[in-house]
């Protein structure tokens, strides 16, 4: 049987701090969202003056860079190079980038969307959040 890091209360606080610092850096007004390796929501974080709609991409791209073991934008690239029947796949949505797994000794242990600037800005807030756990994303 195998051991398997999961993320902790404390890990989803480091990371969205993180990303709080990389957003407010640059002035990006974003969502963060934090799950765990199925998805589940741990963490939900609307910084002042972020679209509403973002509290509800940016759990949906975390949901889908978790359950899919990859960034998000690499589903977005596939729909806009023309497999768009990738669109009816079941129990995802938030196939933009911005979604990127956490990965610790090969597993996906969760993962951050983040919504409100451009795709890859929201990816470089995410990506930054990780960081801070000592990860490279």
């Amino acid at each position: 049987m195998k051991t398997k890091s999961f993320l902790e209360l404390a890990d989803a606080r480091l990371v969205a701090q993180a990303a709080e610092a990389e957003a407010l850096k640059h002035q990006w007004a974003v969502t963060i969202a934090i799950v765990d390796d199925g998805g589940n929501l741990l963490w939900l974080q609307r910084l002042d003056g972020a679209a509403a709609i973002s509290a509800h991409i940016a759990p949906a791209k975390a949901h889908a860079a978790a359950l899919g073991r990859r960034e998000t934008k690499g589903y977005e690239d596939m729909i806009n190079g023309g497999r768009t029947a990738f669109l009816s796949a079941p129990a995802v949505s938030g196939l933009l980038e911005g979604g990127v797994p956490i990965i610790k000794d090969g597993h996906v242990i969760g993962a951050v969307g983040v919504s409100g600037v451009k795709a890859s800005e929201d990816a470089q807030v995410a990506k930054a959040g990780i960081l801070a756990l000592g990860f490279e994303s």
